[in-house]
């Protein structure tokens, strides 16, 4: 199983309906996360305007989360939505490619700390260890670091704070899948 982690950036470019195309040729083997993109940025914008807190903010990016999903599953009727193990595994069961709704499963899990510091990467390590996944793969719009180590990887602002951490838990191999790397995508979901 892969845990495959579709950043939000990536809904500003033009590739991502080919990205999708190429999710739903990996039924069974991919549960897909998605990041927060535009909406978790205008969180960001209006706590800072506002002055709300890191809690209320965290819960409104894992919405935003889900807003991204919804924009997912509407252009690519091969994915489903699931906020939890039991509608994964279903989807899965079906046929489609499970896209995480991330709010429920978050929420109950007190070990996730409401702060910007843990965003979709690290939630897509926590799903990873959640479901007994072999890989995670971040699918992001820059291209792959020199290297794929976690804390400088958190270092550089290329993943949230918590990554590291979280990713270590999860005892999972690491890709990044940057632009024009829809072969090598196509390849790890293939094997």
């Amino acid at each position: 199983m892969i845990v495959l982690k579709l950043g939000g950036s990536l809904g500003k470019a033009e590739m991502l309906r080919p990205w999708l195309d190429l999710l739903v040729a990996a039924k069974g083997r991919v549960v897909v996360v998605p990041g927060g993109g535009a909406f978790a940025d205008r969180v960001r914008d209006e706590q800072h305007r506002l002055g709300f807190s890191d809690r209320a903010a965290h819960r409104m990016a894992l919405l935003a989360m889900e807003q991204y999903a919804q924009i997912l599953a509407d252009w690519q009727p091969g994915l489903a939505l699931c906020a939890d193990l039991d509608e994964m595994s279903d989807a899965l069961g079906r046929s489609a490619v499970p896209v995480w709704l991330p709010s429920r499963m978050a929420l109950a899990d007190r070990d996730i700390a409401e702060s910007w510091d843990i965003t979709s990467d690290s939630l897509a390590a926590w799903l990873a260890r959640r479901i007994r996944a072999r890989r995670l793969v971040l699918v992001k719009s820059m291209p792959a670091p020199a290297a794929l180590d976690p804390e400088e990887l958190a270092e550089i602002g290329a993943v949230d704070r918590a990554f590291p951490a979280f990713f270590r838990a999860a005892d999972v191999a690491l890709d990044w899948i940057g632009p024009g790397d829809e072969a090598r995508l196509a390849a790890l979901i293939a094997a």
